[in-house]
């Protein structure tokens, strides 16, 4: 993930700051508790494909 797309990202519903999980391939909202997947290097950013945070990692995650 190119950090200087880190770096202008943020989250589409509040517009906060994202944490880039690297195993996870995700980008991360603390204050929405949503994760967007990072999907052949490209962020998702659609809320509909965010995962909340509540809910059970990726599976690549826990491998």
């Amino acid at each position: 993930m190119d950090h200087r797309l880190l770096d202008i990202l943020v989250c589409p519903l509040c517009k906060g700051p994202l944490a880039y999980e690297k195993a996870a391939q995700e980008l991360v909202c603390r204050a929405d508790r949503l994760a967007y997947p990072i999907r052949d290097d490209i962020p998702v950013m659609i809320e509909s494909e965010a995962r909340r945070l509540d809910d059970a990692p990726p599976a690549a995650a826990s491998l």
